[in-house]
This record gives C-alpha cells, structure tokens and sequence, in this order.
C-alpha cells in the first residue's frame, strides 16, 4: 500500500478532489449523461485555482469557459428528454467540412492569440504547449455539448499533451487524470460511434 504524507494530502486536497470529479465527468459524458456538466462545472472551480497557483495562466481562464460551457451544455442536453439514470436524449452527431474548417480556424487563430498573451505578459512556464491544449479544449469542449462526435479524436491529443506538461509541474494526481482522460477518450469514440450507427 502506498503511504501517503499527511501534509502532502492536505497541501494537494484541492487537486485530489478536482481528479476524482473530473474522472466522474468524463465518465459521465461517455454515458451522455446530463450530470456530465455538474460534475464538470465543480472540477472547473476547483481546477481555477490549482492552474493559478501552478501558473498554467491559460489552462485557469480555460476553467472559467469550463464553467460557462457546463451551464450551456446542461441546457443543451436537457432540451429533449432525460432517462431516469440521466441519460440525454440529444443527439450525437458528425463533423461536415464545412464546421470542420471554421473550427480548425478558431482553434489555431485561438493558439496563436492565447500565445502571444503569455509569452508577452506572463511568467508561464510552457507558453506553447499550454496555449495549443488551452485554445483545442475550447474547441473541443464545445464540440461535447453539441454532442459531436470527433471531439473525442481532439481529446486525445490534447489529453496526452496535457499529461506531459502536467508532469513536467510535478502535478501528479492531474496527469493520473489526464492519462485517464485518454483512455476514456478512446472509450467515448467507440461508444459515440456505436450510438450514431443505431440511433
């Protein structure tokens, strides 16, 4: 069993806390289920502050578009009907050309903003890396509550990214949850896509 310091829990309890719903969040959002998004809406407060206080500046203002995007996803996924266990009735669907290209657009004019930001006027560590996870999470985040199925493939770039940036901060329970995130990504795409083909 591994002995795990007091001090360190209590130091990283925020953390720990924001892991285990993010993990409940993106296990939910496989299931298309509703409370996707208040689950969601709580690991983003909680994340707002650990980025701060780890100065990945981009990925604390991505959490505040994560607390918007929980309250229009609910809305959204809310719109037809609900099952008992909470399952949306919205439903999934694909990426045309056309959608594909405005959002590749938004997400690389994005990076190359939010880039500039931190370089020029921050002291952020990683200002690449974490401008190009920040600006294709928003996309991608979006894409979840229209409920799109390739913003799964997004995911999982941006995910297995994010894991070697966090692990390069020595934010260890959070890139336990981006590894995660991974794999559930994988699981969400085959899922998604199972339930196109039968709906």
């Amino acid at each position: 069993m591994i002995d795990i310091p007091e001090a360190w829990f209590w130091n990283h309890w925020v953390e720990i806390t924001g892991t285990l719903l993010g993990t409940a969040y993106v296990f939910l959002s496989v299931k298309q289920n509703v409370f996707t998004w208040l689950t969601g809406f709580m690991t983003s407060v909680l994340y707002t502050i650990v980025f701060f206080q780890s100065k990945f500046y981009a990925d604390m203002g991505l959490q505040v578009y994560y607390i918007w995007i929980s309250i229009y996803g609910w809305y959204i996924w809310s719109k037809g009907h609900t099952s008992p266990a909470g399952r949306s009735d919205f439903p999934v669907s694909r990426l045309n050309k056309q959608l594909m290209l405005v959002l590749t657009l938004i997400a690389l004019l994005l990076w190359f903003m939010i880039f500039f930001v931190l370089k020029q006027f921050t002291d952020s560590p990683l200002p690449f890396g974490d401008a190009f996870t920040t600006a294709f999470s928003i996309v991608a985040t979006w894409m979840l509550a229209r409920k799109i199925l390739e913003h799964w493939l997004i995911w999982i770039v941006v995910d297995l990214i994010s894991m070697g940036l966090y692990l390069w901060k020595e934010l260890y329970p959070t890139a336990i949850l981006f590894l995660i995130y991974t794999i559930v990504a994988v699981w969400g795409y085959i899922e998604w896509k199972k339930a196109l083909k039968h709906a």
